[in-house]
């Protein structure tokens, strides 16, 4: 089963008016201004899944500083995977500073069969990672309903880009130590993570990490998918495609530059349930469990 665990969505509506939105949030205008950028709807994830031969994606809109804004485009993912079952499977976007706001938000994204929290993009919604006491009540309703949560990571040098942000490793790291019992997935390769996982005590605070692609190449050689599969085990490593934001052949790119030589570990490790379930059951070999029941 080939899952593409890192896209984006975006209702028609934005996609149609991508100047009037660009004007309201700043860190959508940074990544979006340009009409290259790509802006997907459930219709166009699912024909290029046909494509491109992906089974399921996990999915998600965008950290807008308007809470507004997400609860639209959550109730977006929320249609999309209705009307898509065991293809889509969505994670709730919140902006944690709308506080007790965010976290009904997240109960009410729960409840209706959302399987994590994500993207958590704290460089464009004005908090940390390390913001500890902001998160918690957040982490609660990860709890109660066993979600993954997923983040934006950034590189700590290296050139800068339209989205890099400044998730830094320490914030990361902060985060880990104060929630060591969350599933977590640190996207872009967490910012260069897996490579401090080679000191005792990085190591011991990861066990409950996986790291996604999206990204790839515009970030590393492909080398860094043997290296890091050596490192971690390649069972760590989550193929995300960032599509929407990337398109234009750059899903295809990514696989040619260096996935394909992992995606049979990656299949084989969905096949036996060791992503982040942490529910201990193996599914059948057609199935995938993630999260709270990605299948």
């Amino acid at each position: 089963m080939r899952i593409d665990f890192h896209t984006h969505l975006f209702p028609p509506e934005i996609r149609d008016h991508r100047a009037k939105f660009c004007a309201r949030d700043p860190w959508f205008d940074q990544l979006y201004r340009d009409p290259r950028a790509g802006i997907a709807s459930a219709e166009d994830l699912i024909a290029e899944m046909d494509a491109a031969g992906v089974d399921a994606s996990v999915t998600f809109s965008f950290g807008w500083t308007d809470q507004g804004l997400i609860e639209e485009t959550n109730s977006y993912i929320i249609d999309a995977m209705r009307r898509y079952p065991r293809r889509i499977y969505g994670l709730a976007v919140l902006q944690p500073l709308a506080g007790t706001r965010a976290v009904r938000e997240l109960d009410r994204c729960a409840q209706s069969g959302m399987i994590g929290l994500g993207e958590l993009m704290p460089h464009g919604q004005g908090y940390r990672l390390s913001d500890i006491q902001l998160l918690a009540p957040l982490i609660e309703v990860v709890r109660h309903y066993q979600l993954i949560v997923l983040s934006h990571c950034s590189e700590p040098v290296g050139h800068i880009y339209p989205g890099k942000g400044n998730v830094s490793l320490p914030d990361i790291v902060a985060f880990l130590t104060a929630f060591p019992d969350v599933r977590f997935v640190a996207a872009h390769w967490g910012g260069g993570l897996p490579f401090y996982t080679l000191m005792p005590e990085i190591q011991r605070i990861t066990t409950r990490v996986w790291y996604d692609t999206a990204a790839t190449i515009y970030l590393y050689r492909s080398a860094i998918f043997p290296i890091v599969a050596g490192i971690i085990g390649a069972d760590r490593i989550l193929f995300g495609s960032d599509y929407g934001l990337l398109s234009d052949g750059k899903t295809e790119k990514l696989k040619v530059t260096g996935f394909h030589h992992y995606e049979s570990y990656l299949v084989r490790e969905w096949k036996y349930g060791q992503c982040p379930s942490g529910r201990g059951r193996a599914p059948q070999a057609n199935q995938v469990t993630c999260g709270r029941g990605l299948e």
